[in-house]
């Protein structure tokens, strides 16, 4: 197969090279009219967050995964890789990160206050692979990495001029993330990856991959697992893209036949995968920077509230309530996630961004409920009317999420087992991987 994976543009590094120095003891209030001006100068202010939709003008768009052609998804990739290499010339992508990543050192308060001036402008948007990379691979290894990992990876990730996805789920293995039978074994300094990924988003533009393999098939599944970072371009990779029912095809399967990985591209000790993968999922499953007015993909409070006046349906008393339903729902949600977000920081992510995750898919599964009752068949075949057919694409999303990042079944069995302290369930498969049968 033709390897048509691509970097997207590259504006120059900006990871060797420090930000500009900020006063350690900023005020919160002289940083925001700092960071104010900057935006000022280099992006488009967006209508007052205040004012209501504009039903039929500009892009309607509230779906879940990426549903653009190859191409059009490499541009969209690359435009936000460039906006957050230019944020990364002044430390405005990491502002509560330690500046020799390329951050400011500031506090999280700083941070949020950064958040809510960058609301109010445009930006190229989001894309998965920008948020793995920037957020999940690049915490994981700034936590848990070498000294030799963090010097080489982290500050390029944060700064998104290295991508990276995740090669966790198997055919096999896709809740069940502890029997994953990808092998890695050892050949000296190297070690020899055979085995197929699946579910891997934007594995087709991405430079590497966060692996988790078998290194010991001997010991009880979650202790015979270690990480790497895998060169995509290695010899012996083979990606494929999935196409999706929504039409896109930002998922891929990853296949490696005798793979060569050096072993100063390990992630923590040998052994230790699980710990590895556990920590890249806890933040996965932090949505603390989304919320009822503007959540992270699948649409927004703004966007459905507007279809509900439009559909003449808004002031019926029950289609109401429903809709009150959903932005509490979504505020409890925020508040939930701004918690488990402020927990984390102050060490490696605990379990409570599992009720973050379920809220947020359960969330996205009410949305999904109630537009049916205000679309109708509207839904169901495309009119051309602007704001309808569209949320099709949150309607064929919604699920999906509801298996990303740790199925609803497993963050339950996190919340009960390891918040709520109840006993585990019982298992078969405490026993060797080797003789668990698959």
């Amino acid at each position: 197969m033709t390897d048509t994976r691509e970097r997207p543009t590259d504006t120059g590094s900006t990871s060797g090279a420090a930000a500009p120095t900020v006063d350690p003891d900023i005020g919160v209030e002289e940083f925001t009219e700092q960071v104010r001006r900057w935006f000022d100068e280099n992006a488009e202010p967006r209508p007052p967050q205040g004012s209501e939709l504009v039903w039929g003008e500009g892009d309607f768009d509230v779906s879940v995964f990426s549903d653009m052609s190859f191409e059009d998804e490499r541009d969209h990739i690359g435009r936000i890789a460039e906006w957050i290499q230019l944020k990364a010339t002044r430390g405005y992508h990491a502002v509560d990160w330690p500046v020799e990543y390329g951050g400011l050192g500031l506090s999280r308060k700083h941070a949020r206050a950064l958040g809510r001036v960058e609301r109010q402008y445009r930006s190229p948007g989001r894309h998965e692979l920008l948020g793995v990379t920037t957020n999940l691979v690049a915490s994981t290894i700034r936590l848990l990495g070498s000294d030799s990992l963090k010097e080489r990876f982290v500050a390029p990730l944060r700064a998104a001029e290295i991508l990276c996805c995740q090669l966790f789920s198997e055919p096999g293995s896709g809740s069940d993330l502890a029997g994953l039978s990808c092998r890695a074994v050892r050949d000296g300094d190297e070690w020899v990856v055979n085995g197929q990924k699946v579910w891997s988003s934007g594995a087709q533009f991405s430079q590497y991959g966060e692996l988790i393999a078998r290194t010991d098939p001997e010991v009880v599944k979650h202790e015979g697992m270690t990480a790497f970072m895998l060169p995509l371009d290695a010899e012996g990779v083979e990606v494929r893209p999935i196409q999706q029912m929504s039409g896109g095809t930002s998922f891929c399967e990853v296949f490696f036949n005798d793979v060569r990985v050096s072993d100063d591209l390990r992630i923590g000790e040998v052994g230790d995968g699980w710990k590895v993968a556990t920590t890249t999922l806890s933040f996965e499953r932090d949505h603390s920077e989304s919320g009822a007015e503007g959540s992270a993909s699948g649409g927004s409070w703004k966007q459905l509230l507007a279809t509900a006046r439009e559909m003449g349906v808004a002031d019926d008393p029950v289609m109401r309530d429903k809709l009150a339903q959903v932005y509490i729902h979504g505020r409890v949600e925020s508040y939930t996630n701004r918690r488990a977000a402020d927990l984390a920081r102050s060490g490696t992510p605990g379990p409570e961004g599992s009720l973050g995750k379920l809220l947020w898919t359960e969330g996205m599964n009410e949305i999904s409920d109630l537009l049916a009752e205000i679309l109708g068949p509207r839904l169901a075949a495309d009119t051309g009317e602007w704001g309808t057919y569209e949320w099709n694409d949150h309607l064929l999303g919604a699920p999906g999420y509801r298996i990303a990042g740790g199925s609803d079944e497993i963050q339950r069995n996190i919340v009960g087992e390891r918040v709520l302290g109840l006993p585990r369930e019982p298992r078969a498969d405490s026993g060797p991987w080797s003789t668990v049968p698959r």
